[in-house]
């Protein structure tokens, strides 16, 4: 059982920059890749980054590709995921999650564990 904690979300104006992070309760946190998805109201969670066991690969969703950084540090048991030049279509609420998968795994149904989110908003 792992147990995840996001934060770093808020308010930002478009152009701006947030850092999310992600605590892991359990060491065997660099045993999962893990993942940054996204959900915006009334539509279905979408795959945002994945970052593999040691950090060395990432992959990013189209939409965020260029903007967005996915960091894993495992000795703090902390994924982050670093937001740049955001749009008003990138407010959502935002949970990382870990899953024994594959790095380009986008499905959401293919993770195991979930933190409960934190909100991004962008305004315009």
């Amino acid at each position: 059982q792992v147990q995840l904690l996001e934060s770093g979300g808020g308010l930002v104006q478009a152009g701006g920059s947030l850092r999310l992070s992600c605590l892991a309760s359990r060491s065997t946190f660099r045993t999962y890749r893990m993942g940054w998805f996204r959900q915006a109201p009334g539509k279905e969670r979408e795959f945002v980054a994945t970052i593999n066991y040691n950090g060395g690969s990432t992959y990013y969703a189209d939409s965020v590709k260029g903007r967005f950084t996915i960091s894993r540090d495992n000795a703090k048991n902390t994924v982050y995921l670093q937001m740049n030049s955001l749009r008003p279509e990138d407010t959502a609420v935002y949970y990382c999650a870990a899953g024994q998968v594959g790095l380009t795994t986008t499905a959401a149904s293919r993770y195991d564990y979930w933190g409960q989110g934190t909100q991004v908003t962008v305004s315009s």
